[in-house]
């Protein structure tokens, strides 16, 4: 039993450094193959001298020490999602290509046009990409097996306790739950590996190596809990106390300190952060910019055209929605109906008469939400969040559900989570609405700038697959 534990944690500390000589070779083989074209069948002209070679080679393996610094790949991490691979991958070569680019002009060690050598550094991103999800995928098959886990144990059999063991069970994630310590007896007979009661955790932790301990005890047992952290960090233990308020709150939420007082915030909001919305706002400006110059100008040519031709009316269509905070703002679309009273207080429903045939086109292909991309541009709206109500829905639904009003913690949005993930369109029933919000709520809580790709990506398949609420 000893011999197979310490082979396990060899194989454990083993697995960083695979990923990274993996790294390493992809990397080095990539340059090569890129100085075989460039130097050899492209650019013949371009030659390096044997020491430029070595110095090219040094720099090469010494930028990615570099970058590998600041930005964690985690993939050997027992839980991590191929988003967040992806996302920790591409931060990566975005800072490595910085570096080496960098490292090349400053040591004169190669001149590509920067076309191929952007062209180049997308191709590597991609390769990365790939084989950081190979692996990962390899390393679960791996763990599946038995091998490169965690022992774990988890004190108390409550809700808690059972909600921490089924999160953690599944062995392709690198736990192995050794079983439950509990006092109660009550839960005795509901628990998968009942191992003792709470006075037997010290002796068993230490004969079978446990490194991860879960704690779901009650906050009444504050003695037992503080002996268990002591135990823990005399014998090199990682301790995870599992708070009683999660009982009450399922969700994810944030925890900040003020000076030493822990202070626990309902929901994380990664776009509370300041780096992030300057992320998301330097985005939207270069995406709605690029609309407005390559695309908008010929649709509303086209559209605009035949609006004016099929309907008496503007080409555009204008009406007041709920923003950021409840900011009442205009919101703009190619006009889609023939003009009529209750525009501003019905919703679009299927076989709508007020919808003109070249609206119905429109709807179908999202062309008539094109012009919001001025409200982009001028900071009312993203390209991506959640869509934006009319000032009547706003006032009826933040009476009827709970946390309708939380969606309006971030910009709205031309598409969203929800509206990609099956809420788009007519809401016919408050249940609709519901999953609406939560798909909203969702989407602030896990916002990512990948994220927001990923919902551009749906959003444009969607619009040549078609959409069944699209109308």
């Amino acid at each position: 039993m000893k011999e197979m534990s310490e082979r396990r944690e060899s194989y454990g500390y083993l697995i960083d450094w695979i990923i990274r000589f993996g790294d390493l070779i992809l990397i080095n083989s990539f340059f090569f193959m890129l100085y075989f074209l460039f130097c050899k069948e492209f650019i013949p002209e371009i030659s390096l001298s044997y020491e430029k070679k070595i110095e090219a080679i040094l720099l090469i393996n010494l930028s990615y020490f570099v970058a590998s610094t600041f930005v964690r790949f985690n993939i050997s991490s027992n839980i991590i999602s191929i988003d967040k691979i992806i996302q920790s991958s591409s931060y990566f070569i975005a800072l490595y290509i910085v570096i080496v680019t960098g490292s090349f002009s400053l040591f004169d060690i190669l001149s590509i046009p920067v076309v191929p050598w952007l062209i180049s550094f997308l191709v590597l991103g991609m390769l990365f990409c790939i084989s950081h999800i190979l692996f990962r995928l390899m390393l679960k098959a791996y763990r599946r097996k038995g091998y490169n886990y965690r022992r774990v144990i988890i004190i108390g059999g409550g809700i808690n306790g059972i909600a921490i063991y089924n999160e953690l069970v599944g062995s392709d994630f690198g736990y192995r739950i050794l079983g439950f310590f509990d006092d109660n007896i009550a839960n005795i007979d509901a628990l998968p590996n009942y191992l003792g009661d709470t006075s037997k955790i010290q002796e068993f932790a230490k004969k079978e190596k446990i490194e991860q301990i879960y704690c779901t005890l009650p906050g009444n047992q504050d003695a037992k809990i503080l002996e268990l952290i002591s135990f823990c960090e005399k014998n090199m233990i990682r301790f995870f106390l599992v708070p009683e308020f999660y009982k009450y709150i399922k969700r994810r939420f944030a925890l900040h300190s003020l000076e030493t007082i822990p202070i626990l915030s309902l929901r994380y909001e990664p776009l509370q952060h300041k780096s992030n919305q300057f992320i998301k706002r330097t985005f939207d400006l270069v995406f709605s910019i690029l609309i407005l110059v390559l695309v908008f100008p010929w649709i509303y040519l086209i559209f605009g055209s035949i609006i004016k031709i099929s309907s008496p009316g503007p080409i555009f269509f204008k009406q007041k929605r709920t923003g950021i905070k409840g900011k009442e703002f205009y919101c703009y679309k190619f006009r889609s109906m023939r003009l009529n009273a209750a525009a501003n207080s019905i919703s679009a429903t299927k076989e709508d008469p007020r919808i003109t045939k070249v609206g119905l086109f429109m709807r179908k292909t999202s062309i008539d939400e094109l012009p919001q991309f001025f409200n982009v541009l001028m900071g009312d709206m993203s390209v991506v969040g959640p869509r934006p109500h009319m000032l009547k829905h706003t006032a009826l639904y933040s009476m009827l559900i709970e946390k309708f009003m939380v969606r309006h913690l971030v910009k709205p949005g031309i598409t969203g989570w929800a509206q990609v993930t099956g809420f788009r369109g007519e809401t016919k029933t408050l249940a609709d609405m519901e999953g609406r919000v939560k798909k909203d709520v969702w989407y602030i809580e896990n916002w990512s700038f990948f994220l927001d790709l990923k919902i551009i990506f749906k959003t444009v398949m969607n619009v040549f697959k078609g959409e069944e609420k699209a109308y």
